[in-house]
Formats: structure tokens, C-alpha cells, sequence
């Protein structure tokens, strides 16, 4: 897969973990509403503010970023959900996502690599990095 084709991969899949952890930011209910909202929004937050930078190189590689439900639907490794489900749930289901999100970064970070695209491999390596830390912090909550 070329280093564009995996960034548009990743970009669709981030910006659809962005969308879930969001949704249920807003919907999570349950004994630890204040800790499990805070740490939502700081997942969201974080993940919201790599979302231009990750367009604007898929423009650097020279073609147009997807930005259509449609195209997101048709690109994300994560499924969206209707539901709400219950607070433990979500964060299981965030766990899963996020591992999504992590493997799409290891398949854009070796694509630019073998294609010398070394500022797009230090993006995603400070991605990687972060998605690392918002597994910890699921893992955590959910044992």
C-alpha cells in the first residue's frame, strides 16, 4: 500500500475513533461519570488536533484528503455504533478502536518510510506514541 492510500486509511479511522470517543463523551453515564467524561474528552481532544495535520499530508503527497461520510464509512478500520451502550462497554469498545487506529498508523508509518517520507513517519510516530498512552489509559479503567 503506498504511504497516501495508508494515510487516507488512517485518517478515516482516526477521525472515526474522534467521532465515538466524542459521542460517548457526551452520553457516558455511571458512578465514575466525572473521571470516565474527563478522560473522554481528553482522548477526543488530543485525537481532534491530528486530524488537520494528517490532511494536510495527504495533500503533501500530492492528492486530496477524504472528507465525505461516505468515503470515512468506505476507509475506517472502526465501525460506527447508534447505541449507548453502558460506561464499561464503551470504554471496551474504545479499547478495541483504538487498537484499530494503532495498527493504521504502523501500516502509514512503514509506507512512508519505504517511500523516505520522513516527516510523515515522525507524525506518526508521535501518533503512535499517543495511541499507545490512550490504551494504557483503557486498559486501566476497564480492569
Amino acid at each position: 500500500m503506498s504511504a497516501v492510500d495508508a494515510m487516507k486509511t488512517y485518517f478515516a479511522t482516526s477521525f472515526a475513533f474522534y467521532l465515538k470517543t466524542h459521542y460517548f463523551h457526551w452520553n457516558i453515564e455511571g458512578e465514575n461519570f466525572p473521571q470516565y467524561h474527563k478522560l473522554l474528552e481528553e482522548i477526543y481532544t488530543d485525537v481532534y488536533g491530528a486530524v488537520d495535520p494528517a490532511a494536510e499530508f495527504i495533500r503533501a503527497l500530492g492528492q486530496y484528503a477524504p472528507g465525505s461520510l461516505n468515503r470515512f464509512i468506505e476507509l475506517s478500520r472502526v465501525q460506527d455504533t447508534t447505541s449507548v451502550p453502558a460506561a464499561r462497554d464503551m470504554m471496551q469498545q474504545l479499547l478495541a478502536d483504538n487498537s484499530k487506529v494503532l495498527e493504521t498508523i504502523r501500516d502509514a508509518y512503514d509506507a512512508a518510510e519505504s517511500e523516505g517520507e520522513h516527516g510523515l513517519s515522525n507524525f506518526l510516530a508521535d501518533r503512535q506514541a499517543a495511541h499507545k498512552k490512550w490504551q494504557w489509559f483503557l486498559q486501566s479503567t476497564i480492569k
